[in-house]
Formats: structure tokens, C-alpha cells, sequence
């Protein structure tokens, strides 16, 4: 078996301190010398693996949007009706890891340095993107058309209020509250396509 060389383990090593860092500061406000210290490593070698922080911080997001396609991914395979497809959706959204406090932090400060880099806009376009369409793919064989994309649409923009409202941490929600919410939501929204 091939030897795992020292280089993808610090990145990885890397990202996570910077999803650390950023959801102890808040925000993208942090430095290389930070993160790489979180991480362990000189801040000369993090320039190294990345070149930028900014590099850094679009390699960071890559990294949530690749565990949270691949947990979609496994959910969606392991749900066996339309409605479960749904559930499990909405479910993955509020998982314990995509839901912690560190990184909604993080999926904040991505969203206002989305409205300043191209980069991380277009991550987020394809996190929008695949958020709708596998919404849309399980309401499609539950409701009409016209209906499913309404009702996809409201409901992402359902789970990134609730994400919103948890960053601002005004009155934090438990994830089984926010997926009752959601639930709710669509189970209305439902009923009234029937």
C-alpha cells in the first residue's frame, strides 16, 4: 500500500485549523500565521501548500461542499421513497458537523466574501445549485412541477435563514428544532400542491 505523504495531511491539516480560525473569529478577519499555527505548522509552509490565504479559504469551502455532497450522496442512496429523499435532504443540512457553531461561522463569512471574490461566489452558486435540484428531484414525483420548484425554493431558502438566525446566535435553534421547521414547511407546502 502506497505511504499518505506529509503534504495532504497538512492541508487538510490546514483547512480544518482555518474553519477553526475562522469560526472563532467570526469571520474571514484572520491571518496565515494564525491558521498555521492552529495547524501546527510554520506559516511559511501554509504559503507553500496554498500560495494565499485566499486560496486557502476557497480550498476551505471546497472541502464543506465535498463532505456535505458526499453525506447527500449516501443519505439519498439509503432513503427508499420520494417523500424519505426529502427528509433526508433536509436532515443532512442540519447535521451535527455542517451545523456546529464553527461552521456556520464559516458558511457566513463565505457568504459575505462571495460578494468581493469570484471564487468563492461560484462555490456557492454550485452549493445553491445542487441544494435545488436534489429538492427538486425527490418533490417532482410528490407534486407538480411548477409546484416542486416553489416548493424547493423556499425551502433552501428555509434552511439558510435558519443558518443565518444560528449564526447570529439572537436565538439559537437545536438542529431537531430546524428540521421540524423545515419538515413543517414542506409538509404545508404539501398539502396545498395535492
Amino acid at each position: 500500500m502506497p505511504k499518505l505523504g506529509m503534504e495532504p495531511i497538512r492541508r487538510k491539516a490546514l483547512v480544518d485549523a482555518a474553519l477553526r480560525a475562522i469560526g472563532d473569529h467570526g469571520s474571514l478577519d484572520v491571518t496565515m500565521s494564525q491558521i498555521a499555527r492552529q495547524a501546527g505548522v510554520s506559516a511559511a509552509l501554509a504559503h507553500h501548500y496554498f500560495g494565499s490565504k485566499d486560496r486557502l479559504m476557497v480550498e476551505t469551502i471546497r472541502s464543506l461542499l465535498r463532505q456535505l455532497h458526499i453525506d447527500v450522496v449516501a443519505a439519498l442512496k439509503a432513503a427508499e421513497t420520494p417523500r424519505a429523499r426529502l427528509s433526508a435532504v433536509v436532515r443532512i443540512s442540519f447535521q451535527a458537523d455542517q451545523f456546529s457553531p464553527e461552521t456556520i461561522s464559516a458558511w457566513l463569512a463565505f457568504y459575505v466574501e462571495a460578494q468581493r471574490s469570484e471564487p468563492m461566489r461560484r462555490l456557492l452558486v454550485v452549493y445553491a445549485r445542487r441544494l435545488r435540484s436534489d429538492l427538486v428531484s425527490a418533490l417532482k414525483t410528490l407534486c407538480p412541477d411548477e409546484d416542486a420548484a416553489r416548493i424547493a425554493e423556499g425551502t433552501a431558502a428555509m434552511i439558510d435563514g435558519l443558518y443565518i438566525r444560528q449564526g447570529l446566535r439572537a436565538s439559537p435553534l437545536s438542529i431537531e428544532t430546524c428540521v421540524a421547521l423545515t419538515e413543517d414547511y414542506l409538509s404545508t407546502q404539501l398539502g396545498k400542491a395535492s
